[in-house]
C-alpha cells in the first residue's frame, strides 16, 4: 500500500484574455501539493506564470515547469518533427522562465513535467529522454522529472541519476501496456468513481485498462488536469477519499524523501 502520495495538476493554461479552464487556480491550490505551470509554448503567458507561481508560494505547493512543443494553436497536443537539440533548447527556455518567476517569489523549482505530445514523445524516444535528462542534470541536478513509470524517460532518469517521479493519471484511461491513452478532449467524470480508481491504485497497485484488463501500476504522484470539466470537485474528492483512508498527501520532494 502506498501511504504517501503527491497530488499534482497541470494549470496556468490560459492565455491573455482567453480562459481554457473553469477551475480557479486559487481553488486548485487548496487541493494539490505540486503544480505544473504552463510555460508559454502551449498555453500561459508571463502574467499568468507570475500569478500561478505566487499562488504556489503562498500555498506551500511544489513548483513545476510544464514545457511543451511550440504549439499554441494545437495546445501542445500535436507531435512536431523537430531536431532533438532544438527541442531540448525549447525545454531549457521554458523551464528557465518558471525558475526565474520562482526566484522572484522566493520559491525554488521542484520539478519539470513535459506537456501533452512532448510528454508522450519523450516516453517512447530514448534519444530525446537522454538529452533532456542530461541537460536537466546540468541546469539543476536536484530538479525532479515527472513521467510515466513504463516510459523510456523513467528508465533513463534512473540510469543517469536524476530524481524522478512516476505519475498515475486520475482523469485519463490506461492501455494494457500501462501507458495512458492520449486524448485531446475529456468529458465530465464521476468524482467518486475517479477517487475510487485512485484509492485502488494506492492500496493495490493496479488499474483497470480501457479494454477491461487489470495491470500493475507504480507511482509517487497522482495527476489530474485543470481543463477537465469539474476539476475542482474531482481533485477535492480524490484528496478527501485518500486522506480518509489513511493516505497522506505531500509534495513530490517529500514523497521521494520518504521513499528513501
Amino acid at each position: 500500500m502506498r501511504d504517501t502520495v503527491d497530488l499534482n495538476c497541470d494549470m496556468g493554461e490560459d492565455f491573455g484574455p482567453w480562459e481554457l479552464s473553469e477551475a480557479p487556480a486559487e481553488a486548485l491550490m487548496e487541493i494539490i501539493t505540486s503544480a505544473n505551470v504552463a510555460t508559454g509554448f502551449h498555453a500561459g503567458d508571463p502574467n499568468k506564470m507570475d500569478r500561478v507561481v505566487s499562488l504556489a508560494k503562498s500555498h506551500g505547493v511544489g513548483l513545476g515547469a510544464h514545457p511543451a512543443y511550440r504549439d499554441l494553436q494545437g495546445f501542445g497536443r500535436r507531435y512536431m518533427d523537430m531536431a532533438t537539440d532544438e527541442l531540448v533548447n525549447d525545454i531549457v527556455y521554458q523551464v528557465g522562465a518558471i525558475r526565474e518567476f520562482g526566484r522572484r517569489h522566493g520559491v525554488s523549482l521542484q520539478h519539470v513535467k513535459p506537456h501533452g505530445a512532448l510528454y508522450m514523445e519523450a516516453a517512447r524516444n530514448e534519444e530525446l529522454s537522454v538529452h533532456m535528462v542530461e541537460t536537466l542534470l546540468k541546469t539543476g541536478g536536484d530538479t525532479i522529472l515527472f513521467c510515466m513509470g513504463m516510459s523510456k524517460t523513467f528508465a533513463v532518469a534512473k540510469r543517469l541519476g536524476l530524481p524522478v517521479v512516476r505519475e498515475f493519471y486520475a482523469d485519463r484511461g490506461y492501455a494494457d501496456d500501462g501507458s495512458i491513452v492520449f486524448t485531446r478532449k475529456v468529458g465530465r467524470m464521476d468524482p467518486d468513481q475517479i477517487a475510487q480508481k485512485c484509492l485502488r491504485a494506492c492500496k493495490e497497485g493496479t488499474v483497470e485498462t480501457d479494454t477491461g484488463n487489470t495491470v500493475e501500476i507504480e507511482f509517487e504522484s497522482i495527476c489530474f488536469h485543470s481543463d477537465t470539466p469539474g476539476a475542482v470537485e474531482l481533485g477535492a474528492t480524490i484528496r478527501k477519499t485518500l486522506t480518509e483512508n489513511g493516505i497522506r498527501i505531500a509534495p513530490a520532494a517529500t514523497v521521494l524523501e520518504r521513499a528513501g
